[in-house]
């Protein structure tokens, strides 16, 4: 702004965001002064989530469609993934023109390796085919690390049934969400399959936890259902175990193994040029046309091949480059995007939390780190020592146990009481070269 006139006039730089900025001359009306557009200079005026949310809203988006970047996305061509699909589809069904068109018999896909979100795809497209279809199957997904009881993970599968969770005059159609046993359960689900003769295929993703509460609990859901097949008339029964783990199958009991028909689909990573290409269909929808560097898209690509191969990995390499772009308000997605985005994706929470951490607090992670006995009395000496090094007065060893207790919740640290009152203390030893003083 600027204002002229004969009188004499001081001129002063100030904030442009700084209302309360004034001009000390003879005569306010005839007044020059700069405007300075320097957001640091001032944090008293302007709120700071005013300040970047007024930049996201005036700043130009990079991302058009960001659920494409995501790993849940389900793109309609699955790219390099065709012998698993042939596999899975084949396995499944023995004739496609019979009334049985599903295989009555277990069926396992154990699938493995690290490309989670393309092996559920691969899944997912002939589940959605059957459903467009006039097959006479019932695909049912469960997630048994979602699912965490043996009830739920049953009564899951019930629901996409038919089993409904009110009283109906069929008792055996109804499912309450509890008070039932894991047994009675699974007999209105073979209820429903044969009632409704339906050949139903129950996919159940993160198999492994289940094979882990199975052993805690001891109910072994898994016999049940790979025996379902005994049992029914009119209905089948199809098991699809999706895993991540390779040796979970060790878990199981033998008469499980034994039971099922076993076909395994393992995924192998991809290569570089695959996960380029994977990324160039994905960038085509999610951006407009060259927003993304070549150079950004090969680096992206020889990062996640390199390290993994998994097309996740890329994908959120490139999601993250490209909000850190968006955030620093600039127009392409470059290569340092994608540096930045690895750094942050790589970022250690435990020791960004650590750095936080006051002394006394840093000190008594250090001692956990250095006993050799892990109990609170060897940590409190280790602690002891360490504070008469460096020359601090340390604190009473009650306050040091409530500390510990504190620390706990974060879940850097975990604690039992053992016997006699002590406490125990499992310590992460991958902490001991990252802390900050």
């Amino acid at each position: 702004m600027k204002v002229s006139g004969s009188d004499p006039i001081d001129l002063r730089r100030v904030n442009k965001n700084d209302q309360s900025c004034e001009v000390f001359q003879k005569d306010q009306l005839n007044c020059c002064f700069e405007i300075v557009n320097d957001l640091n200079m001032s944090t008293t005026t302007i709120d700071p989530i005013d300040r970047l949310l007024d930049a996201a809203q005036n700043g130009k988006t990079l991302i058009k469609n960001r659920d494409v970047l995501h790993f849940t996305f389900m793109p309609n061509d699955i790219l390099h993934r065709d012998p698993e699909q042939e596999k899975i589809t084949q396995s499944l069904f023995t004739n496609f023109n019979g009334i049985k068109a599903i295989k009555p018999t277990g069926v396992w896909q154990a699938w493995n390796r690290q490309d989670a979100c393309n092996q559920k795809s691969t899944l997912k497209n002939p589940k959605k085919r059957v459903e467009e279809g006039s097959f006479p199957i019932k695909l049912a997904y469960t997630n048994a690390k979602q699912e965490t009881t043996l009830y739920g993970l049953l009564v899951s599968f019930g629901r996409q049934l038919g089993l409904g969770s009110q009283k109906t005059n069929d008792e055996k159609m109804w499912l309450p969400s509890t008070g039932l046993s894991i047994s009675e359960v699974f007999n209105r689900i073979i209820y429903v399959l044969d009632k409704n003769e339906v050949n139903a295929v129950f996919v159940i993703d993160e198999i492994d936890y289940l094979a882990e509460l199975i052993q805690k609990t001891g109910k072994d859901v898994l016999y049940q259902i790979t025996r379902a097949n005994e049992r029914l008339t009119t209905g089948s029964l199809t098991l699809i175990g999706v895993s991540n783990d390779l040796t979970f199958k060790e878990r199981l009991d033998p008469r499980v193994i034994s039971t099922l028909s076993e076909e395994e689909v393992i995924f192998t990573n991809y290569n570089l040029p695959q996960i380029k290409e994977i990324l160039d269909a994905r960038i085509e929808v999610a951006f407009e046309e060259g927003i993304v560097s070549d150079a950004a898209l090969n680096l992206c690509s020889a990062m996640a091949g390199r390290e993994s191969g998994d097309a996740r990995r890329a994908l959120d390499l490139l999601r993250v480059a490209a909000e850190i772009a968006e955030r620093n308000q600039e127009p392409t997605v470059t290569e340092e995007h994608i540096r930045m985005a690895a750094e942050k994706i790589e970022e250690n929470k435990e020791v960004v939390a650590l750095r936080s951490y006051p002394l006394h607090e840093k000190l008594l992670i250090l001692s956990i780190m250095k006993s050799s006995e892990i109990s609170t009395g060897e940590v409190y000496s280790t602690y002891k020592n360490l504070c008469k090094d460096i020359r601090q007065k340390e604190l009473t060893q009650r306050r040091v146990t409530q500390m510990l207790s504190e620390i706990e919740m974060s879940g850097i640290i975990a604690g039992r009481i053992v016997h006699q009152g002590l406490m125990e203390i499992q310590k992460n030893s991958e902490l001991q070269s990252h802390l900050i003083w």
